[in-house]
Formats: C-alpha cells, structure tokens, sequence
C-alpha cells in the first residue's frame, strides 16, 4: 500500500510575454515512486498529458533556476505575484506553463512530510527485491563458473 498526496490547479500556458492560457492540471506524488512528481495537464482531449520529474527538481526550482534538457524550473515574480514557471521540451514540442508558488510550495511541503528527503531509497523495496533475484538464481550456482562467463570459462558458441 503507498500513500498519494494530489493537488489540482490551474496553470498558464505562457503563448506570448503578455498572455496565457489556463491549463487545468493535477500535481501528484506516490510514495510508491519516492523520488519523482508526477503532473497531469487536462487540455481537453479524452486523456489528460502527463509527465513526470523528479521531485528534488521542483523543489530546487522553488527557489532558484534549476533543471537543463527536459524539464527547467525558476521561480519568479509577474505583476507581483509569485509563480513558478515550468519549461518543458519534447519532440512534439515545447510548453512554458506558470504556476502560483504558494499553492505549489504549500502541496511539496506535504510531499517533503510524508517522505522526507534522503528517506526515498527505503521505500523502493530494492533489499527485497534483490532477495527474491538471489534466491532465484541460487540453482545457478551449481553451474561451473556460476552464472557469468569468466576468463575460464569457453565463450558461448565456440
């Protein structure tokens, strides 16, 4: 079972320095996926467009300029409000969303209290999973050489 902390609001779709579109979207963040946020934007087609980053850049990106390639966050100011703008590029094309910090901060300081940071690697069951990998090649061991080939050992197919 994993815990989702969700948060809807409307962004700008930035289309020119002195305009934008409201874009209805949902922020969300899985406990079952520690490390990344997830955002949904309905724009009015039968699904809604979704991407995902990692959460360390958000967060960074409330602050100060952060992110290169994919995804860029900064903070800024516009006729004195505080916003948070997304920079995201794809091969299907670019978006420049902006979104009011408060609501923003307020939705990964509850992120940041149900998993805090550096507390992400012990919730991806890694432990568990290489246990159940280790017993399952255990029958492997009886092989000479064991599973990987090793200088010894003749190359496959000669």
């Amino acid at each position: 079972m994993y815990t989702v902390v969700e948060r809807e609001l409307e962004l700008g779709l930035v289309v020119s320095p002195e305009r934008s579109i409201p874009v209805p979207a949902q922020l969300s963040y899985r406990t079952d996926d520690p490390y990344a946020v997830h955002i949904a934007f309905h724009i009015g087609s039968d699904s809604p467009v979704n991407w995902t980053f990692a959460r360390e850049l958000l967060v960074e990106g409330v602050f100060r300029p952060c992110g290169e390639g994919d995804v860029r966050v900064w903070p800024t100011k516009v006729h004195g409000r505080s916003l948070v703008c997304i920079a995201l590029e794809s091969p299907d094309g670019q978006a420049l969303l902006e979104a009011p910090a408060a609501p923003v901060a307020a939705w990964l300081e509850r992120t940041l209290r149900v998993v805090p940071p550096g507390s992400e690697q012990g919730l991806l069951g890694l432990d568990k999973g290489l246990n159940k990998l280790f017993a399952m090649a255990s029958g492997d061991e009886l092989r000479p050489g064991g599973p990987w080939p090793t200088e010894e050992s003749p190359d496959a197919g000669a």
